[in-house]
């Protein structure tokens, strides 16, 4: 039984990456996130030691998972099959769409895990120190791009319209904005 039937992606989505090369998206990602903690150093630091722990995030609806170290300099973003995700020391699993509602705020991690739409597996105090980390950032897609001024605002608006409407169509949970 598939526990993440609604918002995930389509099917045909999962089979058109399937073939996709990996090494390009770990580049664009380990980049994103060295440039994150280059200029955002206080998340690295809040991390502690879990910055050096690697932390699998899985996707339910892609073909691909991602091992993330966040170790500042060194941080690095690596695709890896799903098995591989399985040896991470915690595991965070999700439709993409959710996973990403995490990272920008638009969903409440607690929230998510009561309601089964969030699995976490391994060592619960790396994924917590990961999402207490992430609701304090307030991070948005134009940090992620080294973006600043009016191309940030456009690129921050057009990304939130663009994954709300995704939301909608495949019939991901409501928003849960966190309260400020």
């Amino acid at each position: 039984m598939n526990a993440f039937k609604d918002g995930e992606l389509p099917n045909l989505i999962k089979t058109l990456l399937r073939p996709a090369p990996r090494l390009p998206l770990a580049v664009l990602l380990t980049r994103a996130v060295r440039r994150i903690a280059s200029r955002r150093g206080d998340l690295i630091e809040r991390l502690g030691p879990t910055a050096r722990v690697p932390v699998a995030i899985m996707p339910s609806d892609l073909p691909f998972s991602f091992r993330v170290n966040l170790d500042g300099a060194s941080a690095r973003v690596e695709v890896v099959t799903v098995e591989e995700a399985e040896t991470a020391a915690a595991r965070i699993r999700a439709p993409l769409l959710i996973l990403l509602g995490l990272l920008d705020g638009t969903y409440d991690g607690d929230a998510l895990f009561f309601s089964r739409d969030l699995v976490i597996e391994g060592d619960t105090e790396h994924v917590l120190a990961l999402r207490n980390t992430l609701e304090q950032a307030d991070l948005t897609p134009a940090e992620f791009a080294g973006l600043h001024g009016p191309a940030a605002d456009l690129v921050n608006r057009a990304t939130a319209e663009l994954l709300s409407g995704a939301r909608r169509l495949v019939h991901a949970p409501a928003p849960q904005k966190l309260p400020s």
